[in-house]
């Protein structure tokens, strides 16, 4: 796992370091997932998968689901 900081542009824009966009080229398309105040950005995958996830999202991303994994 890599951690980096990075700052945002009045217009919203950040910029991915350059060690952590190794296998992104120009023109990529990426995901962003907000959840409380986690951004994530994935690389874009399949149409079907993304579906998979957009309707497992809700299983995978609700407080009851954290509560119940928190002390593991």
């Amino acid at each position: 796992m890599q951690i980096d900081k990075i700052k945002m542009s009045s217009r919203g824009q950040v910029v991915i370091p350059l060690d952590m966009r190794k296998d992104i080229k120009e023109g990529d398309k990426l995901i962003v997932i907000r959840k409380d105040d986690e951004i994530i950005l994935k690389k874009l995958i399949s149409e079907t998968a993304l579906w998979s996830e957009k309707s497992l999202a809700k299983t995978w991303m609700n407080k009851e689901e954290d509560e119940i994994w928190k002390d593991l």
